[in-house]
């Protein structure tokens, strides 16, 4: 199956660009092991024949881990070690060292930032971001300081830089409304209009902008500050008198008009909060200096630099086996790429090839093959169902594959073999139990084309105001009381917003309580309360559509081939549940993990 990967939410996105203002590429970049910390950086490394897992007694080995994940994810890898090591060499070349002492006063510093200790911030990392206390110091916070001390002499906040941050933030601001529009002429007209009555200004933006955000308030947008974009917009927003309205100003395709609403003073911290803001708004400039030099850095090792990519090209293989790359003449072997590479992804691989081992076992018990052909039809299957056709109709594999591998790091080989293959092998195991009954072709069809109840809706979270709603709607049995009910009391937004109105119910939708309640029903009458999970729904019946197709004969073959496709899919799901659930498995590379949050 395709490999899963934790998300962040959006506020840690958020905490964690803020925790070091470079971006998450430049990192991964960066992130490989670093050689003067040593070797421990996460699984211990076993023997090439080891067993890292068993699957109803089958060994998984650690070659084999090793092998798929430099399948998935060997480039990658290689490729920021060879970026780590020219940083390496660039630290030895200047006698630049960074201890491990440094590296946590500095993770001791940031877990300050969100007021936590050393111990919480590192478990917030494991947690959110599935990043080990070692991963975090050697992949992100040494290069991190590394590149500063490299790049320490291009790095000096000066007190010029500082004021013009500080202004941005809580300096003197300008609130404005905007109105964007693409033709030129026709935003001199508008222009003129609110210049000859300024107070038309939210009217006109209403009408003419093209920003639809602001044009929905009256062209409002945020405060503008000094030093916080275009200085030539700042400028003519800072020069506008109240109501006033500006020149047309270009924005790439765009013209805008802007007018000034009113004047905001400066902000004025408290005392005690002055020291933080200070520290933030240095390191904030800091790190950007940082995040630039070091990129100019980067270019500049990488120019200077001789290196040969050795793992992916078969011929540079074999002639030099067991190396991944040459750096300067000096060689990264292969096998320190795996290790590398097991370390960071090998617990996301393996729990694919758990998976994988488990459905072979299924084929192999069952006496079943995953062919060439069946792995074409479903690649083909895949590309017309994600709209990759040809003219004449037929999928066209070439675009889809185009796509599939286009973040540069998806194959055409783990493609297939972490998303077709696992698919393909789950419908042979199902494909014969995919038997439509002729009651399963006939409520089908009554979902899909028989009449549908047109009702009104009144959602709500609990039973004592259902009760009271309900003896409202019961005493005032009108269809315009019922809609304004339902604008007061129901929780759900497009009933509450559409005066009670939602899709029209079908029979067979996965809804049986409401499904039976509304199809028992004679226009104009009310539904008793219909408890169905943790909500109460109120229904008023408006009547029935008429059936879309009257003769099943006449969709039977789509029908069928619809409802098969929807039964096939269910039963994949349920098999490849029972397989898991029925599983012996041992993960003995997930209990090597490290999960110490400590710093050594």
């Amino acid at each position: 199956m395709p490999l899963q990967f934790a998300m962040l939410r959006p506020w840690m996105v958020t905490c964690f660009r803020q925790l070091t203002r470079m971006s998450l590429v430049f990192f991964a970049v960066l992130a490989t092991m670093h050689p003067c910390l040593g070797q421990d950086n996460g699984a211990t490394a076993p023997t090439a024949n080891s067993v890292v897992a068993t699957v109803n007694a089958d060994p998984i080995t650690e070659k084999t881990l090793a092998n798929e994940t430099l399948r998935r994810y060997g480039k990658e890898v290689m490729d920021s070690m060879v970026n780590r090591f020219l940083i390496l060499q660039a630290c030895q070349q200047q006698g630049i060292e960074v201890s491990k002492q440094e590296i946590k006063a500095e993770i001791e510093r940031q877990a300050s930032k969100f007021r936590l200790d050393l111990s919480s911030y590192l478990q917030l990392l494991q947690n959110e971001r599935n990043i080990s206390a070692n991963e975090y110091s050697n992949t992100i916070v040494w290069p991190m300081l590394a590149l500063r001390r490299l790049v320490s002499d291009q790095i000096e906040v000066t007190e010029e830089e500082f004021n013009k941050a500080y202004l941005a933030r809580f300096g003197e601001a300008v609130k404005c409304r905007m109105i964007m529009m693409a033709d030129r002429t026709e935003a001199e007209s508008v222009r003129q209009q609110a210049i000859a009555d300024p107070s038309r200004f939210e009217e006109l933006a209403k009408e003419f902008s093209n920003d639809q955000s602001s044009a929905s308030i009256g062209g409002l947008i945020p405060p503008i500050r000094r030093f916080t974009g275009e200085p030539k917009f700042e400028d003519a927003v800072f020069a506008l008198q109240d109501n006033q309205v500006s020149e047309l100003l270009p924005l790439g395709d765009q013209w805008m008009i802007l007018q000034a609403v009113r004047r905001l003073p400066a902000a004025s911290p408290a005392p005690q909060a002055i020291p933080a803001i200070k520290a933030q708004i240095h390191d904030q400039i800091r790190d950007e200096k940082v995040r630039i030099a070091a990129s100019n850095l980067f270019k500049q090792l990488q120019q200077q630099a001789k290196v040969t990519k050795i793992y992916g090209d078969e011929t540079l293989m074999k002639q030099h086996p067991g190396v991944a790359a040459l750096i300067n003449e000096q060689a990264l072997p292969i096998h320190q790429v795996a290790e590398e590479a097991v370390r960071r992804h090998g617990a996301d691989v393996l729990e694919g090839e758990i998976n994988r081992k488990l459905l072979v076992q299924a084929l192999r018990q069952e006496g079943k093959q995953v062919t060439s052909d069946d792995l074409s039809a479903e690649t083909k299957r895949a590309a017309m169902n994600y709209g990759f056709l040809k003219p004449d109709g037929t999928a066209d594999l070439e675009a889809w594959v185009q796509s599939v591998t286009s973040d540069g790091q998806t194959t055409q080989d783990v493609y297939i073999r972490d998303a077709v293959w696992p698919s393909v092998a789950l419908r042979v195991l199902v494909e014969d139990q995919v038997n439509l009954s002729q009651e399963e072709l006939q409520q089908g069809f009554e979902a899909a084309y028989g009449p549908k109840a047109e009702v009104l809706a009144i959602v709500l979270a609990d039973q004592r105001t259902a009760q009271k709603v309900w003896q409202m709607a019961r005493g005032n049995p009108t269809e315009a009381f019922f809609g304004s009910l339902a604008e007061q009391y129901s929780i759900e937004p497009s009933s509450a917003s559409n005066s009670g109105m939602v899709p029209p119910i079908r029979r067979f939708g996965g809804q049986p309580a409401i499904e039976k309640e509304a199809f028992s029903l004679k226009p104009g009458e009310l539904s008793g309360i219909v408890a169905t999970g943790d909500k109460y729904i109120i229904l008023r019946c408006l009547g029935f559509t008429e059936p879309v197709v009257q003769d099943p004969s006449v969709v039977q073959s789509e029908l069928t081939r619809d409802l098969s496709e929807r039964k096939l899919t269910k039963l994949m799901g349920e098999k490849f549940d029972q397989l898991k659930n029925s599983a012996e498995v041992e993960n003995y590379f997930a209990a090597s993990l490290e999960s110490s949050s400590t710093i050594e």
